[in-house]
């Protein structure tokens, strides 16, 4: 009898044993789920606090744009409360922000969110902002443009006007016209973007065929306008940051300047003394452009420091050529106060060119009046720049056979972007001037603009957006 109670205590003792493993498992178990739910809350909530401290400062960078030390006026880490709906704080975000490099427009921000109620969950998010230049399109322009066969336009290409485009888009083409009356021949309107390539575009009555063979990317239209007033650069502020801390000369009380950019990081400047005269029948003797080419000039200053700015500011007609490495200028031309008889033009005859095709190299020709290729330029031409033309156009006037040999040209090649005021060209449906036109987009502009480029937007858009921790 005593022999079987020793059994059952035994027994009991065996299975309270394992109950209570199991049990001691269990709550282990529970607190350790209890900690891992509780860890990932407090996770979940730094991660939202360290995002907060991203759009914070991209708030902040929306009023104060120039300002990378948040208000302070000292580098280091900045450190922010974070408070719950009810006032309550809950946590903090710590900023560490990296202002743009030279000649980018660029800013880094890395955000730590910290939870005050377990120090060792945070998380952290690194995010790169800038604003967009008005750099978004190979060519812009405010009037009916045309764009013959031999063109290949490499960006997105857009008009306030009609478009007539014979050659190939590789990018979307959009126009502000529903329709429009084509200026270069009489009859019916037609659509804002159309093709007169075989087989042409039908009357507006119809459906808008797609026509891959010249849109590679299609066509849109109407589309909103773009506010040309509110692109142009201001060349009075320009004149200022010229005078303050870059490169300025008043008229030249002659024909104008001639730069000639070297790689070096100088510039050779020309003073202007004779143009080219036009032939007796040259159809541009008659017209205000002329042969824009330079027939005699003096020297006025050689190797001279682009300028700390990047900003070059001349009160005449200039002329630009060169090369560059690793440089960002802006060169800009105009007369005060501003009179349509008075505009002032830039001209490129022989080559403007970058060693660097990676956003390292940038130029912005900023014409008042007309960015104009002359009579005796390059057979072989390429500009590399972002080019404006305010009150005018980008082109080259009509110089015929009577003109002599340079009435007739092989390839222009333009890689950035154009801004045209008034109707763009580079050739003539008889076949005077450049044969093939070439444009490309440098995409580089968008966020990486030349010194003090127009901006189409003061909000930050994210470039990148990165959980790191």
């Amino acid at each position: 009898m005593d022999k079987q109670k020793g059994q059952l205590s035994l027994q009991v003792l065996i299975i309270g044993s394992v109950a209570l493993f199991l049990i001691s498992g269990f709550v282990l178990w529970t607190d350790s789920y209890v900690r891992g739910v509780s860890r990932g809350v407090d996770g979940s909530q730094a991660f939202t606090i360290a995002e907060a401290g991203i759009e914070y400062y991209r708030w902040h960078l929306a009023h104060d744009p120039e300002d990378f030390q948040d208000g302070t006026g000292e580098d280091g880490t900045y450190i922010h409360e974070y408070f719950d709906k009810d006032g309550v704080r809950i946590g903090v975000f710590e900023l560490d922000i990296t202002p743009p490099v030279s000649g980018s427009g660029i800013v880094t921000i890395r955000s730590t969110g910290r939870v005050d109620a377990d120090p060792t969950a945070y998380r952290v998010i690194e995010a790169r902002l800038a604003q967009p230049s008005l750099a978004r399109y190979s060519v812009a322009a405010n009037d009916d443009i045309r764009f013959g066969e031999g063109t290949e336009v490499y960006g997105r290409l857009h008009s306030n006007g009609g478009i007539r485009f014979d050659g190939v888009a590789y990018n979307l083409v959009t126009s502000a016209k529903e329709t429009y009356n084509d200026p270069d021949h009489s009859g019916n309107s037609e659509f804002g973007v159309h093709t007169h390539v075989e087989p042409v575009d039908p009357s507006p009555s119809n459906p808008v065929p797609a026509r891959t063979d010249i849109f590679k990317a299609g066509r849109s239209f109407p589309v909103p306008a773009l506010d040309f007033d509110g692109l142009i650069q201001n060349l009075s502020t320009l004149q200022t940051l010229a005078e303050e801390d870059g490169y300025y000369r008043e008229s030249s009380n002659d024909d104008g300047y001639h730069l000639v950019l070297k790689s070096n990081d100088k510039f050779d400047i020309y003073k202007v003394t004779k143009l080219v005269k036009a032939p007796k029948n040259c159809p541009a003797s008659q017209s205000q452009w002329g042969t824009w080419s330079i027939d005699s000039e003096t020297l006025l200053e050689s190797n001279v420091d682009f300028p700390d700015n990047g900003i070059i500011f001349l009160e005449d007609d200039t002329w630009v050529e060169g090369v560059i490495d690793t440089a960002r200028l802006t060169i800009a031309v105009g007369r005060f106060p501003e009179a349509p008889g008075q505009y002032k033009h830039i001209i490129v005859n022989d080559d403007l060119t970058y060693t660097n095709y990676d956003g390292q190299d940038v130029i912005a020709l900023v014409a008042q009046g007309n960015f104009n290729v002359g009579l005796e330029s390059e057979d072989d031409l390429r500009i590399d720049a972002a080019i404006i033309a305010q009150n005018g156009r980008a082109g080259r006037d009509y110089y015929d056979d009577d003109c002599g040999s340079g009435y007739q040209r092989d390839i222009i090649t333009l890689y950035g972007m154009i801004i045209s005021n008034q109707r763009y060209g580079f050739a003539y449906t008889d076949g005077t001037g450049y044969e093939d036109r070439v444009i490309m987009y440098d995409g580089n502009l968008l966020y990486g603009p030349p010194p003090n480029f127009p901006l189409t937007s003061t909000q930050f858009d994210i470039l990148s957006w990165d959980e790191i921790k």
